[in-house]
């Protein structure tokens, strides 16, 4: 490599000049902004100097040949490599827009082709149709003409074997019989069978007659049976009258005996409510002497009178019977005063006790929450005290690196790179 002063070797680090400026680092290469092409030097178009003009045609040819190779292809990379655009874009452009211009004549081509193609298609397409009606059109001729020969030479009853289905073959024929004396009629033509009807209106008249008959019958039947009814109706309407007449003695006979019935009933009733009204007297007065006595009797017993010996049970005086006690005597009432105002004592005992240990309490608690206090106020101040001391720390660190950061700003990052330092670079495609 060769160094600013022109000697080849390892590059000599100049320092740089010290000023006031703040220090600016140097870029690495990644981050380095590409030098104009004004700025970058190109290294020199080799010259051959003149003592070497007679050696150089003695070289041989393929070396010769290779050495204008490599220039050729130094010059081409030196163009592509300084070339700002085609660095940045990093393809090549040239490649690239002759494979869009190959592409566009391909295109080009095929949309042309496919304009061919349409059009012979549409060409062959017009043909098939007109070959298309003009077939149609000829088989069209052709049923017609066929039709007509058909209808003109060829109907149905210029066949041979028309006979055989023609449609008025019955109409046009005789009857196989059109009377006993048929001359066709012979006994192996079986034309006239046993059995058949030839006398077919004497029969209808005969039995037109015969159904008159029957009719004149069925009428006369009919009256008669008239006649029968309304005889037999008069005789039901005499039966059904002496029927309800027979109906109306029965009911008034049975009427009479109800009548008594109810008299009789009627008797029996009233002797019997005279009976029970003496009955209910003699009770009513039974009862009533009853309530009289019973009155008399509680009056002068015990349960009314506060006997207080009917409650004891039998089995001693300690035991009494529920039913029939009447109280506590005077007695064993002052007994339960009594007990009644030692209990009270002894609640009052209780509460004052209760009430004094309370009190211990609140005052433990008092004293605690004191004791509390004071050592939260005792912490505070430690707490205050330490954040001095901090405070204090950070001051001395803070100054100290203040000094340290205008000691490395005005003594140490000092030199600045010029415009010549970095036009060092970049000179070669090596």
């Amino acid at each position: 490599m060769t160094t600013s002063d022109g000697e080849t070797g390892a590059r000599v680090r100049r320092p740089w000049p010290r000023s006031n400026k703040p220090h600016r680092p140097a870029r690495s290469p990644q981050h380095r902004r590409p030098p104009a092409l004004s700025r970058l030097k190109l290294p020199p178009t080799p010259t051959t100097p003149p003592h070497l003009t007679d050696n150089m045609y003695k070289l041989d040819l393929k070396e010769a040949a290779a050495l204008s190779r490599r220039r050729d292809l130094e010059v081409q990379r030196q163009n592509r490599i300084f070339n700002a655009k085609v660095r940045l874009i990093g393809v090549d452009k040239q490649a690239l827009d002759t494979q869009v211009r190959d592409n566009q004549i391909q295109k080009e081509k095929e949309s042309e082709k496919h304009e061919a193609f349409a059009k012979d298609l549409i060409k062959h397409d017009q043909a098939m149709v007109l070959l298309d009606e003009r077939y149609k059109k000829d088989m069209k001729n052709l049923n017609k003409a066929i039709i007509e020969f058909r209808q003109e030479y060829q109907r149905p009853e210029m066949r041979r074997e028309f006979d055989l289905y023609d449609p008025q073959a019955l109409k046009k024929s005789l009857p196989a019989r059109i009377s006993d004396d048929d001359p066709r009629c012979t006994i192996s033509s079986m034309q006239k069978l046993v059995g058949e009807d030839i006398k077919q209106r004497e029969r209808i008249k005969q039995q037109q007659e015969q159904f008159r008959e029957w009719s004149l019958a069925q009428q006369n039947e009919l009256k008669k049976a008239l006649v029968d009814k309304k005889h037999a109706d008069s005789l039901f309407d005499k039966n059904r009258i002496d029927l309800d007449r027979r109906a109306c003695e029965l009911q008034t006979m049975e009427e009479q005996t109800r009548r008594a019935v109810t008299i009789t009933t009627k008797d029996f009733n009233r002797a019997q409510a005279m009976e029970n009204a003496v009955r209910c007297k003699l009770e009513k007065q039974q009862t009533e002497d009853d309530n009289l006595t019973e009155i008399k009797n509680q009056l002068r017993g015990d349960l009314l009178s506060e006997n207080p010996k009917q409650a004891i049970s039998a089995f001693g005086e300690k035991h009494v019977i529920p039913s029939h006690w009447k109280g506590m005597s005077r007695e064993e009432l002052d007994d339960i005063y009594r007990t009644q105002k030692v209990q009270v004592e002894e609640k009052k005992r209780l509460n004052e006790e209760e009430r004094q240990r309370n009190a211990e309490w609140d005052r433990n608690r008092v004293n605690d929450a004191r004791a509390a206090i004071l050592f939260e106020r005792q912490q505070k101040r430690e707490n205050r005290q330490i954040r001095r001391t901090l405070d204090c720390h950070n001051s001395h660190l803070w100054k100290e690196r203040n000094a340290r950061e205008n000691f490395l700003k005005n003594n140490v990052y000092v030199n600045v790179p010029t415009c010549k330092y970095f036009d060092q670079f970049n000179t070669t495609t090596r």
